[in-house]
């Protein structure tokens, strides 16, 4: 379990370093525990392993005003859960579930009991991801995402993908562009 702290504390520093998330924003993680610990995604949940992921992370983007949104499994079609706030925030629709360690996956549960008012809520469009054990975050990124390589590039045995997203480029050649 050190080295899953250790690479999660890495990857999230990081993560937060090269994607320029503000205060607000909305960062969705997808996790998979199986994966984590060498198993095929879905087949061996481990609920501890996530909860150390979700340990590390959160407290470091709560510092941040950064909002986390837990990517739950399949078997809830990749609900998310997140803090009451952000949905407020962002006026988006609440669902009623609550996930499980089998039908939602180890890191929504942890989500869901480490979070100070948790909701679910069916979609969403962060600003930024990071999809550890090829969970598929790619639904709830906004438009344009943008691969940011990080120097680590998995936790435990989980494959780690980050992303950030920009605004897209509109106008052509007589366009001039924010480049921040």
């Amino acid at each position: 379990m050190k080295e899953i702290k250790k690479q999660t504390e890495i990857i999230i520093k990081e993560y937060l370093e090269k994607a320029n998330l503000k205060k607000g924003d909305i960062l969705v993680i997808g996790c998979s525990s199986s994966e984590i610990k060498g198993d095929i995604i879905g087949k061996g949940s481990d609920f501890n392993a996530a909860k150390e992921v979700f340990d590390v992370i959160h407290p470091i983007i709560k510092e941040k005003g950064i909002f986390l949104a837990a990517q739950c499994c399949e078997h809830l079609n990749r609900a998310l859960i997140i803090e009451y706030e952000a949905a407020e925030k962002y006026n988006l629709e609440i669902v009623n579930v609550i996930p499980q360690i089998k039908a939602g996956g180890s890191f929504a549960t942890s989500a869901f009991e480490g979070f100070e008012n948790p909701v679910a809520v069916e979609e969403l469009k962060a600003h930024g991801g990071i999809d550890i054990g090829d969970t598929l975050i790619g639904m709830h990124l906004k438009k344009v995402a943008v691969p940011l390589r990080l120097s680590i590039k998995n936790i435990g045995e989980a494959n780690v993908v980050c992303a950030r997203t920009r605004p897209k480029f509109i106008g052509g050649i007589r366009a001039k562009y924010n480049e921040e």
